[in-house]
């Protein structure tokens, strides 16, 4: 039998899992908004966010940041032996510990390759969280990709590098598209190489930096090949009024440098995160 798993909210990213991962777990599925529900095939639509947590193991929490702590206290009362893993930008463990109390919680962030399974995620651990439930939440995003497992401290820039970083990659087809075109293989490893230098500025190592950086570059080329849609389209998809995507692309058209995208863009995810 399948293990069950949960996911509440069913926008882009939360559909984009769900695709990729009902073929290996029973799938329940919960948005508030239940025209997005329409279509969705092979999974149990649930009622409401308590009769989806009564009926999993683990839950994906993948609502706007927005909506999180709505979400939290509609389940405040059914979190006994459950994992969570929050993949809500910018909302630390401890928010949600604070608030479920000592609840197993894992913070992710996948970025948009992962809707064709070519995604990077990186993950981080609550205070309640056990080593297994870290591995499990490892496990489950390589069904959509890659993933790494990082310090907490280092999400804002992940987020900068990573979850922003298809953006990036899309602007620069878009400014440089004579330059792709002429040579594609070539304009992926230049992005690669600034990528890291621009990782390692936020405060990763070589080698992690180095692993971001490839597999969100690869990642976002063969989203933008298999999508079959131009630059500015893609962009757009992964930009959100005021969000991290939004400040570093403005630092890149007005610097040049991914260095300087990924600090804007750190900078606003950490502007936009709760620090408790």
């Amino acid at each position: 039998m399948k293990p069950t798993l949960g996911i509440i909210g069913f926008g882009n990213m939360g559909s984009a899992l769900a695709e990729q991962l009902k073929a290996y777990y029973q799938l329940w599925i919960f948005d508030k908004d239940n025209r997005k529900l329409e279509g969705a095939r092979g999974v149990v639509i649930a009622d409401n966010t308590i009769a989806l947590v009564n009926n999993v193991d683990t839950v994906i929490i993948a609502v706007k940041p927005q909506d999180s702590d709505t979400t939290i206290s509609e389940i405040r009362n059914a979190v006994s032996g459950k994992v969570f893993i929050s993949i809500a930008a910018g909302i630390r463990t401890g928010h949600i510990e604070k608030r479920l109390g000592k609840v197993r919680v894992i913070r992710a962030m996948p970025n948009m390759p992962a809707k064709i399974g070519k995604g990077l995620t990186c993950l981080c651990k609550g205070k309640f969280a056990l080593d297994e439930d870290l591995a499990f939440a490892k496990k489950l995003f390589e069904y959509v990709g890659k993933s790494l497992i990082i310090d907490e401290s280092l999400m804002n820039a992940a987020t900068a590098v990573s979850g922003s970083g298809p953006g990036y990659y899309f602007d620069r087809i878009e400014s440089r598209n004579q330059e792709y075109k002429r040579n594609p293989d070539k304009f992926l490893k230049d992005f690669n190489t600034e990528l890291t230098d621009a990782a390692i500025s936020v405060n990763f190592s070589q080698q992690d930096a180095e692993f971001l950086a490839v597999g969100t570059g690869t990642g976002s080329n063969l989203y933008f090949e298999k999508a079959k849609i131009s630059p500015s389209e893609a962009k757009k998809q992964i930009t959100s009024k005021g969000g991290t995507t939004e400040a570093g692309l403005e630092a890149l058209h007005r610097t040049g440098s991914l260095v300087e995208a990924v600090k804007a863009a750190s900078k606003r995810a950490k502007e936009l995160s709760q620090e408790e």
